[in-house]
């Protein structure tokens, strides 16, 4: 008896040292993990090649394929996987026509709508996949009307447009694509009355004097298609899984959530476009509205070009396919650090966004071989490859509602990789408390482009100190994760934005030519992707730091106080609510220091607790930015710091319900509107205080 108790507790005391080994252990994996002799430029490339054979948007037999791929891959470096279907509504096209009439004596156009093969285009064989160019969920029917040119089709260009007299009611809007989501385009012309809508790729934006595969900008007749749906996962279960056999809204359902257009759209080629432009009159639009060099003039019309636009589409319930992968953490398996990226395309996807599935393979990879170094994760990792995210996010939404309140009590971070690599040049975006953690990872990360320098050294070049963006936009797979259950987030990539997005020439081709050639930019990619999440799986005391966060909100707060001048609100509750929480950061901030001191023989059971309570206190701050409710009108979103823009699902909002309460008062000017302004300032000022007790640890 005594002597297996002695045997207990030296297995037990050898398992609460392992639960606190070293941090020099962890750094010699981490470290060995970001070097050469781990990562695989040609193995990289290869998996990018492997992916983007054919088209394979969501719902094909192609995208199938390309699941199994990397369920295949995954199970060779020994991850628990599998693939994880639901049954979602997608919409595909069957019939698409559009007729200009220009003026007399010109004859009518009858537009193609043809992306065109280009001489020795190695995928000509399979080019007929490419669907024909189309809306994901535009509304079926025919629209007919003069033509009336919005620029982006932004708010104020509307605004800009009645200045000018000029109504765009009972017409057909044409739009330049970007700066605002195209369904926000199309949103938006619905409200001003236009009976239909064509967005076409500005050369000025996406073209250039040679084009692919020349150079990397955009064909003549390239064609950006893409999604229209203005919310988030599958239109017909809103808020809950799409499993086989669930509850579904009918087609006039969900008309009415106000999610779907209401009127038909095309998306259309530069070299259409400009045809289009040629037969607009009017009054010449301002030089900020005008396309590039050798373009027509831009005129806002209304006509006297009209078109006659025809769009037929079919909604099918269709099988989506997630991947998931999973690393059992060895001390804390029911902690959870996820690495997102979607595999479902357009077309060929080799930017969007293959190349990060490329890299998520590559992490994967790595970490195989470091296991067979000795390394286990303190902290379970899981690998997430979505489907349909290009439809509207629709495969990390509906696992993200099915699994809810697990994910929402056991994930500490969600790091999301959509478009690895469009070119030099890092950019990030996260939750503020992950802001030093990306520092730091960056700036152990060689530059793919200067072998001298670090990422952050490359990052900081302009600017002098790193630009993180927010995740407050509808964009990608981060948006389930924090604006919906609250979870701490990051995105990276590599060169932003690229001209031929969206298009039949985002192929492996020109990802070769123009994107990455030797593929450095993907591996490092993996490096900084991989590190952060080792950090995250790792670390004995998470590393996460609230006081960037309360910078963020004096910062917003500041902002906001400028746009409310002279009108009868206070702020004060939403400044004190801020100044608690920075007490409450600096208050953890000291925990971590004191706890990081005091390890040795010493740091045991009462101190390993002490490290799971702080720890959970630091991933659930988070969780309390949401609220229950949502924001008004927007129910699914409950993230009252983070949420995309109302009139642009790609822009980022703090404070989105105040901003939206904002907007309305502004236009009705009634007491009761701004009443809801005071109250959702009080709401948001409710959740901080939440935030800063999470962290203290204590009850009131």
């Amino acid at each position: 008896m005594f002597k297996s108790t002695i045997t207990g507790f030296i297995a037990i005391a050898t398992s609460i040292c392992f639960l606190f080994y070293s941090p020099s252990q962890n750094s010699f994996y981490h470290s060995l993990f970001i070097s050469d002799s781990l990562s695989n430029n040609d193995s990289i490339s290869n998996h990018l090649y492997m992916l983007t054979r054919r088209p394979h948007v969501a719902g094909s037999e192609a995208n199938a394929e390309a699941a199994a791929y990397v369920l295949s891959t995954l199970t060779s470096y020994n991850i628990k996987s599998h693939i994880k279907p639901y049954y979602t509504e997608l919409t595909y096209p069957v019939s698409r026509s559009l007729v200009l009439t220009p003026p007399p004596p010109e004859p009518p156009i009858n537009f193609s709508l043809q992306q065109e093969i280009y001489e020795n285009d190695p995928y000509a064989d399979v080019a007929d996949q490419v669907l024909p160019t189309f809306h994901g969920y535009a509304k079926s029917g025919t629209a007919y009307g003069p033509l009336v040119y919005v620029n982006y089709g932004r708010v104020e260009d509307y605004a800009k447009l009645k200045e000018r007299g000029v109504n765009v009611s009972s017409n057909i809007a044409l739009a330049r694509y970007g700066k605002i989501y195209r369904g926000d385009i199309v949103e938006n012309a619905y409200a001003e009355g236009a009976v239909g809508v064509l967005i076409f790729t500005d050369r000025k934006d996406y073209g250039g004097v040679k084009w692919f595969p020349d150079d990397k900008w955009m064909p003549p007749s390239g064609v950006q298609v893409g999604s229209v749906f203005n919310g988030a996962g599958d239109p017909t279960t809103p808020g809950w899984p799409s499993t086989e056999d669930c509850e579904r809204l009918s087609d006039d359902e969900v008309e009415k959530t106000g999610d779907v257009p209401l009127i038909p759209s095309l998306p259309i080629s530069w070299a259409d476009g400009e045809a289009i432009i040629k037969s607009i009159a009017g009054d010449i639009a301002s030089d900020d509205w005008q396309g590039g060099k050798d373009s027509p003039v831009y005129r806002v019309g209304p006509g006297p070009g009209t078109v006659n636009l025809t769009y037929i589409g079919k909604q099918v319930i269709s099988r989506i396919e997630n991947v998931i992968g999973i690393i059992e953490g060895a001390e804390e398996p029911d902690r959870f650090v996820i690495l997102g990226n979607h595999r479902d395309a357009w077309t060929f996807g080799a930017v969007d966004p293959n190349s990060g599935t490329a890299c998520l393979l590559e992490i994967a990879e790595r970490l195989q071989k470091l296991q067979k170094k000795g390394w286990k994760p303190r902290r379970t990792i899981i690998f997430c490859n979505w489907d349909a995210e290009e439809y509207g996010l629709i495969g990390s939404t509906e696992w993200v509602e099915e699994n809810r309140q697990m994910l929402a009590t056991k994930v500490v971070a969600y790091l999301n990789v959509d478009i690895a690599v469009a070119g030099p040049g890092f950019e990030a975006a996260a939750t503020p408390q992950l802001d030093e953690l990306l520092i730091q990872a960056a700036k152990q990360v060689e530059d793919p482009d200067n072998s001298s320098q670090t990422i952050y050294d490359s990052w900081i070049s302009s600017t002098n100190s790193p630009v993180i963006d927010r995740l407050g936009g509808g964009g990608s797979d981060y948006a389930a994760f924090v604006q919906h259950i609250g979870v701490p987030a990051a995105d990276i990539t590599f060169g932003g934005g690229y001209p031929v997005y969206h298009s039949m020439y985002d192929d492996f081709t020109w990802m070769k030519k123009f994107g990455d050639p030797m593929f450095q930019r993907h591996a490092a990619v993996a490096s900084i992707w991989g590190l952060i999440a080792l950090k995250l799986a790792d670390d004995e005391l998470l590393p996460f730091n609230y006081l960037p966060y309360v910078l963020e909100l004096q910062k917003c707060a500041e902002d906001l106080k400028g746009e409310i001048l002279n009108i009868s609100l206070t702020l004060v509750p939403l400044f004190n609510s801020i100044n608690e929480l920075k007490k409450a950061a600096i208050k953890i901030n000291d925990e971590m220091k004191a706890l990081e001191g005091r390890k040795g023989l010493t740091f045991m059971w009462k101190d390993g607790q002490k490290v799971r309570e702080l720890n959970d206190r630091l991933m659930m701050a988070e969780r309390a930015f949401t609220d229950r409710e949502g924001l008004p009108g927007r129910s699914w979103y409950k993230h009252l710091i983070y949420a995309p823009s109302k009139h642009d699902d790609y822009g980022s909002k703090s404070f989105p319900g105040i901003d939206d309460a904002l907007e309305k008062a502004k236009s009705l000017n009634t007491v009761d509107s701004w009443h809801s302004v005071q109250h959702e300032i009080w709401r948001v000022s409710r959740a901080i205080t939440q935030v800063s007790l999470c962290l203290k640890g204590e009850l009131t």
